[in-house]
């Protein structure tokens, strides 16, 4: 079994453990507590996809080696929203950018982790042959898969 197999595999146990799994905060401390490692997630993630985009755009020098750490890091990023997410927050006042559609639409969500956790494992593979071109491809793709999500269930 790839890596690529192995992957798709543990996403489909991601969608459904996403859809299944979403509980109510049961205080404004655990919807805060919650929000905040919510938001610890995707702060890493940022600070993981920033080169790529860089890189990409070629305001840095491609380096297929970073490229490969950064793609890592994103696709185990990738497996743990589904638990940092889990907790539906919509019910208390807490300052943060998610939609309460992630809870309202928790398999369209869990799609979104699935896309990610594979454009990145698909990046990983493709920084290993250093085609400079093909890794600018899939960074798009990862890109992509972000900003779907953004799209769709961050506020602006």
């Amino acid at each position: 079994m790839n890596y690529l197999t192995k992957v798709m595999l543990a996403t489909s146990a991601i969608i459904t453990a996403t859809s299944v799994m979403a509980e109510s905060a049961k205080s404004l401390d655990h919807a805060q507590k919650a929000t905040d490692n919510r938001k610890a997630v995707f702060t890493l993630l940022g600070s993981n996809m920033g080169p790529l985009g860089a890189m990409a755009k070629g305001k840095i020098p491609l380096n297929a080696k970073a490229v490969e750490k950064n793609a890592e890091r994103i696709n185990q990023l990738s497996l743990m929203l589904a638990d940092y997410t889990k907790t539906d927050t919509s019910g208390f006042k807490v300052k943060t950018e998610a939609l309460d559609k992630i809870w309202q639409e928790p398999k369209a969500f869990a799609k979104r982790i699935n896309a990610l956790t594979e454009a990145s494992a698909q990046l990983q593979l493709v920084a290993k042959s250093a085609d400079k071109s093909a890794i600018k491809q899939a960074i798009a793709g990862v890109g992509k898969s972000c900003g779907g999500c953004h799209d769709d269930y961050k506020a602006d």
